[in-house]
């Protein structure tokens, strides 16, 4: 290690005593760190040093350059997702990303678009009946099961039926309830039991369905997965479990947030209506990325941005902080789609945008949830914007940044 590197500066202990008394989001400690030190700041709430990091540089060369020093340790999803793409590591992540990889980019993403187009019709249907009878809706509830029915087309093949819609609020239920859950595992599992059970029972009926169904001409993911069951001895039916929970998690919680929090921000500034959906979906998710938080465990010393990182250090990844950073990006806090136009002037550094993370864990169905939503917004914004009847009140912070009530609305 060079001889000229210095140790990450620490934010006061005192500060982070006062945070605590305040019973504060985390992401209000983060804040404080970032403002009074900088891209790469430490801290500590244990014994574990912590370093955050939000500089560009210091993102990309975590996440983008050397993930293999920087990884992910046990996932606080791990009770719902178990050993799926989400929380492995190893041999066994790169085995499972590479089979999954192929069906989210290329002619993969081609399979799938007449399915997300089923499910943005049927979601584009009800806001027809909505706008004809004046009956108020849950902005939020619409966009989840926008969300849920796309995936599971993707996932299944079919669309999404109101038993299976039913029994999958329970991953809603398990996803809300993980930041306040025990820190013993076991205790944190008997705590969600019954909507596991529920889970896991939809689970295996599909993947009993999938497997009795026979091969398909325009197979669904759960169907590779299968098949890659009957190839592969380490594609037991739990880790098809996992898998299949793992992409219901991550392919409608991170979409229906981000569509959720797009028509929020168009209550607030009407004006965008008319800029490319696109557009609009890349400005809300600087504001609101899909994962606000990347945890990393560094497995050796190492240096950023010139500072020393020993072995055993956590360090917190946080596009949430780096997308509203004056110094990257002019009155950050203001819904600015014409930021994400043809041409437009914004940050070149890849650590300065990366709502999907980067690097090798990048999220593998990027692809995806911007083709999803897109489609939807294509059918839905020439109707007109839903008129909210009240507002959430602010955010709650646990895998996604999610608005923290609900969002009823009518559209005139």
């Amino acid at each position: 290690m060079s001889t000229d590197t210095r140790p990450v500066p620490e934010l006061a202990a005192e500060v982070v005593e006062q945070w605590r008394a305040e019973e504060a989001e985390l992401v209000d400690l983060l804040a404080r760190a970032q403002r009074g030190i900088g891209g790469v700041a430490a801290f500590r709430l244990g014994p574990t040093p912590t370093v955050l990091v939000t500089d560009p540089a210091a993102v990309q060369h975590v996440l983008g350059h050397h993930p293999d020093r920087y990884v992910k340790r046990s996932h606080r999803a791990r009770m719902l997702v178990g050993d799926g793409v989400l929380s492995a590591a190893g041999d066994p992540w790169k085995r499972q990303r590479r089979l999954l990889q192929s069906q989210f980019t290329g002619t993969g993403m081609r399979r799938y678009e007449r399915r997300i187009a089923a499910a943005a019709r049927r979601t584009a249907e009800r806001w027809e009946g909505y706008r004809r009878t004046g009956e108020t809706f849950d902005v939020a509830e619409e966009m989840r099961g926008f969300a849920l029915d796309t995936v599971w087309r993707a996932l299944t093949g079919l669309p999404m039926d109101e038993h299976t819609d039913h029994e999958l609020r329970s991953v809603e239920r398990v996803v809300a309830a993980m930041p306040t859950l025990p820190s013993n595992a076991a205790d944190a599992r008997d705590a969600v039991a019954g909507d596991l059970a529920r889970i896991d029972a939809v689970a295996h009926a599909a993947i009993d369905a999938a497997r009795s169904a026979g091969p398909a001409e325009e197979p669904g993911v759960l169907r590779v997965l299968v098949e890659a069951g009957e190839q592969f001895p380490e594609y037991t039916d739990r880790l098809i479990r996992d898998e299949l929970v793992t992409l219901l998690v991550a392919g409608h919680e991170t979409t229906a947030t981000t569509l959720t929090w797009l028509f929020l921000l168009l209550d607030r500034h009407p004006e965008a209506r008319t800029a490319d959906p696109q557009a609009l979906v890349g400005e809300t998710l600087r504001l609101y990325p899909s994962a606000w938080l990347l945890p990393r465990h560094a497995v050796e010393d190492d240096v950023i941005a010139g500072h020393r990182i020993a072995a055993g250090t956590d360090v917190l990844v946080c596009p949430y902080l780096t997308h509203r950073d004056p110094a990257l990006w002019p009155d950050p806090e203001r819904f600015d789609p014409a930021r994400f136009a043809p041409g437009a002037d914004r940050p070149g550094q890849l650590g300065a945008y990366f709502p999907f993370g980067l690097g090798a864990r990048a999220c593998l169905g990027t692809q995806f949830a911007l083709r999803e939503t897109t489609a939807l917004l294509e059918l839905l914004l020439p109707m007109g914007l839903p008129v909210f009847r009240s507002r959430p009140t602010g955010a709650a912070y646990s895998i996604t940044v999610r608005p923290d009530g609900p969002a009823p609305a009518v559209l005139c």
